[in-house]
């Protein structure tokens, strides 16, 4: 027989676990800041690297000119540049904080799940940057310069064409996220494997909408390059949604059971 003990609450002692959690949060916080000088202070070290090898990289394979047409815009842009690189250093260290922050707040079972959604999160956006970096951008990029009349030169401010590396990178980076999307939607009720099997071809529809409005390029070998990683993505998120599904319904019935063995 399974005996629940009975823990008197103290309104005292939720004001001191409050303040308690408040104390914890700030030291995470001051860590993960800490995580992120130390990364400014390694990718300013190799900014020139980053900057020449990583950044400049794709306009320079497709040959485009780019020009600063501010005032300090390149003493701007390098800074731009080392305090988003330094996030991007820190980022598993500043998820590693937030987890341990977490953690104390979750059952065993919750344990194992959010620690597999951590690591499956950051990897599904490392996959959509390393796809936006290695085939959208510089398709992109490889568009504008074959585009238009050969009697107007494509100059790109600086300015402009890092937002645009970094919100294409972005951009592709989020969309990856659908599967854990789904996971969090499903985990909650609002979306089912049926209900996203029954949509599939209102899916595809918009996949290739997107493809095309995505692509630089009219051509329909090119979209379906950039249509067919969504498509697996939606296929994935369905299997997502039916394995959560079917842990839902386990966890359930576990619980109901200990739950009828303890009233016994």
């Amino acid at each position: 027989m399974n005996r629940t003990v009975g823990i008197e609450h103290n309104p005292h002692d939720k004001e001191q676990g409050f303040f308690e959690h408040l104390e914890e949060l700030r030291n995470r916080l001051f860590k993960a800041l800490l995580s992120v000088l130390a990364g400014c202070v390694v990718t300013g070290y190799c900014i020139n690297d980053i900057m020449n090898s990583i950044l400049l990289r794709p306009a320079l394979q497709a040959k485009l000119e780019l020009q600063n047409l501010r005032p300090f815009g390149q003493q701007f842009l390098y800074v731009k540049v080392i305090i988003i690189s330094g996030v991007i250093v820190a980022f598993p260290f500043i998820m590693y904080q937030l987890w341990k922050f977490i953690e104390p707040g979750l059952y065993d079972h919750e344990k194992r799940w959010a620690g597999r959604i951590t690591g499956l999160t950051s990897l599904c956006f490392v996959l959509g940057v390393v796809f936006a970096y290695t085939i959208m951008i510089p398709g992109m990029l490889q568009f504008t310069v074959n585009f238009g009349s050969p009697n107007i030169k494509n100059v790109i401010d600086i300015g402009e064409y890092f937002s645009f590396i970094v919100m294409t990178i972005l951009g592709s980076g989020l969309i990856f996220e659908l599967p854990m999307i789904t996971f969090v939607l499903a985990s909650v009720g609002l979306v089912t494997a049926p209900l996203m099997r029954k949509f599939r071809r209102h899916a595809i529809i918009a996949i290739l909408i997107i493809a095309a409005i995505l692509t630089p390029s009219p051509d329909p070998v090119n979209q379906l390059i950039f249509a067919c990683p969504l498509y697996v993505l939606y296929e994935i998120s369905i299997l997502v949604a039916r394995i959560t599904r079917r842990s839902a319904s386990r966890l359930a019935a576990t619980q109901t059971g200990e739950s009828v063995s303890t009233a016994l």
